[in-house]
C-alpha cells in the first residue's frame, strides 16, 4: 500500500509540473529518447545511433506486464524529447502516465500505425490484441518503421542519417526472417511444439510454423491454476513432447510443476532452456540485441526439440 500511494504521489506531481510548462521548447543538443522496453530501445540505437541520447526504462528479465514506473523513470519520461512504447497493453500500468505526457511532447506507441489485421486477437480479452509483436521479425519491421518516422519528425536534421541506418538494419531484419524459418524447419514436425510460461510466442508460431502453448495467457497478471497445469502435462504427455521452457522475465516455478505433472505420468520431459520473452538479454552481451535475442531463442528451441 505504501508503495502504491508514493507512484500515484510521484504521477500527481509529474502531472503537475508538465501541465504547467509550455507546448513547444528549444533542445538543448541530442534528441532525448526514452523507450520502454529493450527491444523498442535496440531500434532506436540501430536507427539512430550516437545522434541521440536514449534510455529504456526496462532491463534484463524485467516484465512490462508487470512494471510501474519508479519516480526516476518518471523523471527521465519528464526530461525526455520523444517517448516509445509498445501499446497493445504491454505496458498495462503505464498508461495514465503515457496519456499525460501525450498532451505535451511526442508520445508514441510504435504499434499504432501497424494494420489491427496483422495482430492477433485475444481470445481471453475481446476487442483486444496479442502485444508480443516483436516475436514475429516481419512484424517488428513495421514497427522499425514507426521509430524510424518519429525520429525524423522529431529530428528532421539528421534525417538522411536516420533513413540510411534504418535502411540498413531492415535489410539485417529480412535476413533474419529467413534464418529463423530455415532453422525452425529443421524441428520434425511430429516435435514442432513450443510450450512456455506464458502465451508470448504466439506471432513466432504463426510466422515459423510450430504451434505454440504457454501455460498462462499473453498477459503475466494472470495467475495459471491446477487445471490449466493439468491441461499442459497431458498435452505434453499424449505428444510425447521432449522439452518445454522456461522465461527470463516470468517465474519458473508454474513451468517446474508441469515438468513434475508429467514425471508423475510417466513422461520425462525436460526443461529445454530459458527463452527471452518480454526482455532481452544485459545490453552488454549478443542477447541484449534484437537480432541477438533472437538467434539465442531459436537456437535454444531447436537444440531442445530437433
Amino acid at each position: 500500500m505504501k508503495i502504491s500511494i508514493i507512484y500515484v504521489f510521484a504521477l500527481i506531481t509529474l502531472i503537475a509540473s508538465t501541465s504547467c510548462q509550455p507546448k513547444e521548447k528549444v533542445r538543448d543538443g541530442k534528441l532525448k529518447v526514452v523507450t520502454t522496453t529493450g527491444m523498442i530501445y535496440d531500434a532506436v540505437i540501430n536507427i539512430a545511433g550516437k545522434q541521440v541520447e536514449a534510455k529504456a526504462l526496462m532491463g534484463p528479465g524485467v516484465d512490462p506486464h508487470l512494471y510501474k514506473a519508479t519516480q526516476g523513470d518518471l523523471k527521465k519520461l519528464q526530461n525526455a524529447d520523444l517517448i516509445f512504447y509498445n501499446g497493445l497493453h504491454l505496458e498495462g500500468k503505464m498508461g495514465e502516465v503515457f496519456e499525460k505526457l501525450g498532451r505535451i511532447k511526442p508520445v508514441k506507441a510504435i504499434s499504432s500505425d501497424i494494420p489491427d489485421s496483422l495482430f492477433r486477437a485475444s481470445e481471453l480479452y475481446p476487442g483486444t490484441f496479442d502485444p508480443h509483436i516483436w516475436f514475429d521479425v516481419s512484424l517488428w519491421k513495421e514497427a522499425v518503421r514507426n521509430v524510424h518516422r518519429n525520429l525524423v519528425l522529431s529530428d528532421e536534421a539528421n534525417k538522411l542519417i536516420y533513413d540510411k541506418n534504418a535502411q540498413r538494419f531492415l535489410q539485417s531484419l529480412d535476413s533474419l526472417h529467413l534464418e529463423v524459418m530455415r532453422s525452425i524447419s529443421s524441428i520434425p514436425e511430429n516435435q514442432r511444439m513450443l510450450i512456455t510460461a506464458h502465451d508470448a510466442f504466439g506471432y513466432f508460431g504463426d510466422a515459423y510454423r510450430i504451434e505454440v502453448t504457454g501455460l498462462q495467457g499473453i498477459s503475466t497478471l494472470s495467475e495459471p491454476g491446477l487445471k490449466d497445469v493439468a491441461d499442459l502435462v497431458g498435452l505434453i504427455t499424449t505428444n510425447k513432447i521432449k522439452a518445454v521452457f522456461i522465461e527470463t522475465s516470468v517465474s519458473e516455478k508454474a513451468i517446474n510443476a508441469v515438468v513434475e505433472g508429467c514425471r508423475k505420468k510417466g513422461h520425462d520431459v525436460k526443461i529445454g532452456g530459458s527463452l527471452y520473452s518480454d526482455a532481452m538479454g544485459p545490453f552488454e552481451k549478443p542477447e541484449g540485441t534484437y537480432i541477438g535475442m533472437v538467434h539465442a531463442n531459436v537456437q535454444t528451441i531447436v537444440n531442445a526439440l530437433k
